[in-house]
C-alpha cells in the first residue's frame, strides 16, 4: 500500500475488504483473516507469492516470511 501510494480506502477495494479491516491489518490485527485471504490480498495488489518447502536442518522445521 505505502509503496504504491494507496490510501486504506483505495487498497480496500481491490483486496475485497472494508477500509476498517485494512486499518486492522495495518495495526497487526489479523483476526478472522485466513492465510489464503492474506495471500489473495497481496496478489490483488500486484505482489507475487512464492512458497518453498525443503527439508529442515534441525529436528523441528521453521517458518520464515520475508517481504522483499
Amino acid at each position: 500500500m505505502q509503496s504504491r501510494g494507496l490510501t486504506q480506502q483505495e487498497a480496500a477495494k481491490p483486496m475485497g475488504l472494508t477500509q476498517p479491516k485494512v486499518s486492522d491489518m495495518l495495526w497487526g490485527d489479523f483476526a478472522n483473516l485466513s492465510e489464503r485471504k492474506l495471500m489473495d490480498c497481496l496478489t490483488r495488489l500486484g505482489d507475487g507469492i512464492e512458497i518453498t518447502v525443503r527439508p529442515a536442518k534441525a529436528e523441528v522445521g521453521r517458518l520464515i516470511l520475508a517481504a522483499v
